[in-house]
């Protein structure tokens, strides 16, 4: 029988939120103060670096109060979530061995739960006292007090994997920065929030993912391509999303400072830079876009380095996951960059005609 269908919204959590009891814990003092931009990323990655080193078999803790049935549940409905939500990243975990997708499948449930926080039907009703509480909620899955039991799914794959808690944390801190702020006036900026929303799920990722027993290089080149690719999946996002954000959210992600570069003021992204009557999209925003665009292919070609790195049973869907989501930034151009009034979206028929190609990259590494 498939698992019960639930609606992954706010105001679950809120209700949740409401029994959770009080902590005496400073939340505050778990984002690194004063770090900025790409010194957040840099921090981090070598926490969990350090972490994969230390305990290669997953972390020591207590052992759970659910049961085998119930854990075996709560991976089904996490699947289920990831299968309904995030159908490319989905396809992606079917090529995984089985402990690694359950896996993926609980990160992805707890980043969206966390994402809803922010972005759900309810998101106006959220304070930062909320996500203070949500992140003593996570203080609590890492230590072995999961708060239900799709939490006690996360807590059961640390016990397995060496997850480290500070991009969990930062990915807390980027939901923060959706609450006060709509609007990014540099590249460097943009980054640092790429990195808490992004690219924290890839290094919550690589330990599930593995790295190749024969690659003798430092850990860290292979977690930088991680990060690369989580960056240039974020990028690719909000191009997508231009028209969506603006319209539902009052939200512009691509620079400010960018878009003066470009001759484009806030009030024309704003209005739509395509014409109903004409079907044209304006030129500077082409121009623009292709910009935008180029930057984001780099950090693909730079995550490609490190594809090969990884443990043999993961490069396949990473390799999948990569040249799927490289191909919404075509569609954007096959849009002829209207992202105010088209949604670019790769068709299944397409998706499943690169698995091929992804599968020969990965059985044949360095090749490419």
């Amino acid at each position: 029988m498939a698992p019960e269908r639930r609606s992954w919204n706010i105001q679950e959590s809120n209700e949740i939120f409401s029994n959770q009891p009080s902590t005496s814990q400073n939340i505050a003092s778990s984002s690194i103060v004063g770090l900025r931009g790409r010194a957040v990323e840099e921090h981090a990655m070598h926490a969990c670096i350090e972490q994969h080193q230390r305990y290669p078999k997953g972390l020591l803790i207590p052992k759970l109060r659910w049961n085998e049935a119930a854990l075996t549940d709560a991976y089904a409905r996490c699947e289920e979530v990831t299968s309904e939500f995030a159908k490319t990243f989905y396809l992606g975990t079917q090529l995984m061995e089985p402990a690694q997708a359950k896996a993926i499948w609980a990160i992805y449930v707890w980043c969206r739960r966390t994402d809803e926080l922010v972005d759900g039907p309810n998101a106006s009703q959220i304070t930062p006292e909320a996500l203070d509480r949500w992140e003593q909620r996570l203080e609590a899955i890492f230590e072995g007090r999961p708060y239900d039991v799709l939490d006690a799914a996360l807590t059961d794959t640390i016990t397995r994997f060496p997850l480290h808690i500070q991009p969990f944390r930062d990915m807390i801190e980027g939901m923060r920065m959706d609450l006060v702020k709509s609007r990014y006036e540099t590249y460097d900026e943009l980054y640092e929030y790429c990195y808490r929303v992004a690219g924290t799920v890839a290094l919550m990722s690589m330990p599930v993912m593995g790295i190749n027993p024969s690659f003798k290089g430092p850990m860290e080149k292979v977690y930088k391509a991680a990060l690369a690719l989580g960056t240039a999946n974020q990028l690719t996002n909000i191009l997508r999303d231009v028209g969506e954000d603006v319209k539902e959210r009052n939200r512009i992600y691509v620079p400010m400072q960018e878009l003066r570069e470009f001759n484009i003021s806030e009030d024309e992204v704003l209005m739509g830079m395509h014409s109903p009557s004409s079907g044209r999209t304006d030129d500077r925003w082409r121009q623009f876009m292709r910009f935008q665009i180029a930057r984001a292919r780099q950090l693909f070609q730079e995550a490609e380095s490190g594809v090969d790195m990884l443990d043999d049973k993961a490069r396949w869907p990473v390799w999948s996951a990569l040249i799927l989501y490289r191909q919404i930034l075509d569609a954007i151009e096959s849009n002829d960059y209207d992202n105010f009034n088209k949604r670019a979206y790769v068709p299944k028929w397409r998706k499943l005609a690169s698995l091929p190609q992804a599968f020969a990259k990965a059985v044949m590494p360095m090749a490419h």
